[in-house]
């Protein structure tokens, strides 16, 4: 598996993840909504800490500096 995400990509989406996190043990969000959120900022953080994000495969996406 070939890393596709940046640094700054990486960095955005643990920003985002740690966001929900905040807001969830807050409780500024309940419910549905923090459940769902909460998924993704695992997912989040589990790409970020990974560098890899599946669903930039089929989208030929890569945010990764391409080495020389």
């Amino acid at each position: 598996m070939k890393q596709n995400m940046g640094t700054i990509d990486r960095a955005i989406r643990t920003a985002l993840a740690i966001a929900v996190a905040i807001l969830c043990f807050t409780g500024q969000i309940t419910g549905t909504a923090a459940t769902v959120l909460g998924i993704f900022a695992v997912v989040f953080l589990l790409t970020s800490a990974i560098g890899f994000c599946p669903l930039y495969v089929p989208l030929k996406i890569s945010t990764k500096k391409k080495e020389d």
